[in-house]
């Protein structure tokens, strides 16, 4: 749910939404129950990610790992056919993120400013397409599909989008208009690969052109590619039961997401007297209200970079 208040819409005509909305645990849900072998690979996934993240073991991987990026943009009208700057800002955005360069890491309360955590990872536009030949890292593709949803429809030329390059080479980032108020989603590693990637609606994607405000700072890409490098929401998925975990010791208990630009300290779950850690990136508040992944988030993302997504770091 976008909120502890009311559930989301998913019934309503594609648009630039109010509020966050990700679709990545549907997916992951539906894969559960149709995809042999996915649970088991996610149980891979997590045995590795709790041992990096409780310290029994220790990262393989040694400085910045680079990760070449093909953008798919599948557009229905003129305008959602975003730009090549539009696409090289989003690109930006990543790589400050990751790597605790975004200006507005400041902002983190001081209680929290020694958790801050610098990934190591950037991103890049690939330079090379899967049969050897240059590209500008982006595909574009006209389609009849007014609105997209959760079910990976943009992610097959048959069924209205592009089909995936290998996604042992390639980060794939679908831009597309989505319906119901959703704003993107991800697959956890250990899914398919034919429709391994992220998901994004062209209006909160980047920070120019069609980016628009409250999504307007590049972060629903950023929040997606945490799902990607297996990063949990926040309060842990249970609704507002105070009983759900991200699996991150680091970050606080949380009672259901936030929305918005909540102040600090926003309390829930008993966890005063700082309360929420709302302006991590895999909380769902506006974008200018997210700033930081934290060590713990980040042995689960050096988790998956030796482990499931170990490709990666082999180029």
């Amino acid at each position: 749910m976008p909120d502890s208040q009311e559930p989301q819409d998913r019934s309503a005509s594609a648009g630039t939404p109010t509020r966050r909305d990700c679709g990545t645990m549907e997916v992951h849900r539906r894969l559960l129950s149709t995809v042999s072998g996915y649970s088991a690979a996610r149980a891979a996934v997590e045995n590795r990610a709790f041992r990096y993240e409780t310290g029994q073991e220790e990262p393989e991987r040694t400085g910045v790992i680079r990760i070449p990026v093909v953008v798919h943009v599948v557009w229905n009208t003129a305008e959602q056919n975003v730009d090549d700057a539009q696409v090289a800002s989003q690109i930006d955005v990543l790589n400050r993120d990751f790597r605790a360069l975004n200006p507005d890491v400041s902002q983190v309360p001081a209680v929290w400013q020694d958790r801050v955590a610098d990934c190591l990872v950037e991103f890049e536009l690939a330079s090379t397409d899967p049969d050897g030949q240059p590209t500008s890292g982006i595909t574009r593709t006209e389609t009849q599909t007014a609105g997209f949803g959760a079910d990976d429809a943009v992610k097959s030329a048959a069924t209205g989008g592009h089909d995936a390059w290998p996604a042992d080479r390639y980060l794939n980032m679908w831009v597309c208009p989505l319906g119901g108020g959703l704003l993107g989603y991800a697959q956890f590693p250990g899914g398919p690969a034919e429709t391994d990637g992220v998901v994004i609606l062209h209006s909160g994607f980047g920070t120019t052109g069609t980016a628009a405000a409250p999504f307007d700072g590049g972060r629903t890409a950023t929040h997606e590619i945490g799902h990607w490098l297996n990063l949990f929401h926040i309060w842990g998925d249970d609704g507002t039961g105070c009983s759900g975990t991200d699996h991150v010791a680091d970050t606080p208990n949380q009672g259901g997401p936030n929305g918005g630009k909540p102040t600090f300290p926003k309390l829930s779950c008993n966890n005063g007297p700082n309360g929420d850690m709302f302006m991590n990136y895999m909380d769902y508040t506006d974008d200018a209200a997210m700033f930081m992944f934290t060590s713990g988030q980040k042995a689960r993302v050096d988790a998956t970079l030796d482990g499931a997504r170990s490709s990666f770091a082999k180029r």
